[in-house]
């Protein structure tokens, strides 16, 4: 592909932390792979967060993606699952660093509003679009979907800036 970009995706989770790998070359995206690294709740969060970052590495070090867009933490009401969704944020920022890649951060909001049009769209119309916008034929979990999601939230961003 000629100007093809290759971003990766990252819906950060310390039990499901969904990854999703695009190319974009112009205005196409094509669908290149995506999953979820899952961990065992009932595992210290020091060992979760390290399965993580094992988990992204390999990926990275696998598809070889040339930029990173992590999806920012949202306010929670529980103080102790925003700080360890915090961590495991942290935790896909490093990996992705410390492969040499550049990572941009997009709020929930920005990015269902990207895939959606419609930035308090539920998971399902976010998972529905992404499969339309990649042309899937199943559907990916819900972390992969949202993974895939800021990866095409930032082949939006990326289109937009060429275009101005």
């Amino acid at each position: 592909m000629i100007g093809r970009s290759r971003i990766l995706g990252i819906d950060p989770g310390s039990r499901a932390t969904g990854y999703g790998i695009i190319d974009r070359a112009g205005s196409n995206l094509g669908f290149v792979t995506c999953g979820t690294i899952r961990t065992e709740s009932g595992d210290h969060i020091g060992n979760r967060l390290l399965l993580i970052y094992d988990g992204l590495c390999k990926v990275i070090q696998h598809y070889a993606p040339e930029v990173a867009a992590v999806e920012d933490v949202f306010l929670s009401h529980n103080p102790r699952s925003a700080l360890k969704l915090g961590h495991a944020r942290g935790v896909a920022v490093l990996a992705a660093m410390k492969s040499g890649l550049k990572v941009h951060d997009y709020s929930p909001r920005a990015v269902k509003q990207a895939v959606a049009g419609y930035g308090q769209a539920d998971k399902h119309q976010v998972q529905h679009m992404v499969m339309a916008l990649l042309e899937l034929s199943s559907s990916p979990s819900n972390d992969a979907a949202d993974a895939l999601a800021v990866a095409i939230c930032h082949a939006n961003q990326m289109a937009f800036q060429a275009a101005g």
